[in-house]
């Protein structure tokens, strides 16, 4: 019997309610089948986020693997696509999958090393290797049938009146608008790029054939400045904000002011969805990044 952690339990039900209980009632009946059906043997606790349960095991040839068991929603839906577009390259790669249920075997790497300890040693080198996984993960166009970013964008702007008037301070009002007029520059020319669009440092894992690759992406087709924001904002330190975007962007070969703009896009993204949530003042950090890359 697969023991399902409390955590993942809470997060299910606080985000997904009465399908949260079902995806979780059934979690140990789908483990016990794909671990029949693709003849594997479970060889250490079980990890999980919020999404998904995750079991290390060893496939029939004795090389380690781990199954992933997902609540497919929209932004996971399409990570099988994206690790079939990389072939490893990268990024973890993708052993089997199956369609009806979103259950993946993905390579085994090393969990309990990720890009997080690096940067606490040298965050400059944390900064540089995600902007050389994203340098080689964006040089592949997006599969078709992806969702994109053109289309995220414009519901942005769309929300942005609605948002104006429920926030309470002129700082967070101004901040927000002049997010929205950079994005409504680039909106029509949203790209055409395979995005990982969560690539913070606990999803760069170390790797027994690279030093370091992706997981878990949340894939969407557009311009690779909409993916700089997680390693600008990990361990955020406001002073470390330049220097960051500048070293990401140098490293990763982007168009400075196109990624500007997206980035700032991301801010939107995230300030939006902190007032959806309720809220009537927005995050410090989002304000310092959009301010610091607006030369405030």
């Amino acid at each position: 019997m697969v023991e399902i952690p409390d955590g993942l339990i809470e997060a299910q039900v606080t985000y997904n309610g009465d399908a949260g209980r079902e995806f979780i009632a059934a979690l140990p009946g789908r483990a016990a089948r794909f671990l029949e059906r693709w003849g594997l043997r479970r060889t250490g606790p079980v990890m999980h986020g919020v999404t998904a349960l995750v079991l290390p095991v060893e496939r029939a040839d004795g090389s380690g693997a781990v199954l992933k068991l997902v609540a497919v929603d929209e932004e996971s839906v399409g990570e099988p696509v994206a690790l079939r577009a990389w072939a490893g390259e990268g990024c973890v790669r993708l052993l089997e999958h199956d369609v009806d249920t979103g259950t993946l075997l993905l390579e085994r790497l090393d969990e309990g090393r990720d890009l997080a300890a690096l940067a606490r040693e040298d965050a400059r080198q944390a900064v540089v290797v995600v902007g050389e996984l994203l340098a080689r993960l964006t040089a592949v166009p997006a599969p078709a049938g992806l969702r994109g970013l053109g289309g995220m964008a414009a519901g942005m702007l769309e929300e942005v009146p609605r948002a104006l008037g429920q926030l309470v301070e002129a700082r967070d009002r101004r901040v927000l608008k002049d997010c929205a007029a950079a994005v409504a520059e680039v909106v029509g020319e949203p790209g055409d790029r395979l995005l990982h669009w969560d690539l913070h440092y606990e999803n760069v894992l170390a790797g027994r054939r690279e030093p370091w690759l992706a997981i878990d992406p949340k894939p969407l087709a557009g311009d690779p400045g909409f993916d700089l924001m997680p390693a600008i904002v990990n361990n955020f330190r406001a002073g470390d904000v330049r220097w960051r975007f500048d070293l990401l962007t140098e490293v990763a070969g982007l168009d400075r002011e196109r990624a500007r703009a997206w980035t700032l896009g991301r801010v939107l993204q995230n300030c939006l969805w902190d007032v959806a949530d309720g809220e009537e003042r927005l995050d410090e950090d989002q304000l310092t990044v959009a301010e610091v890359l607006m030369g405030r």
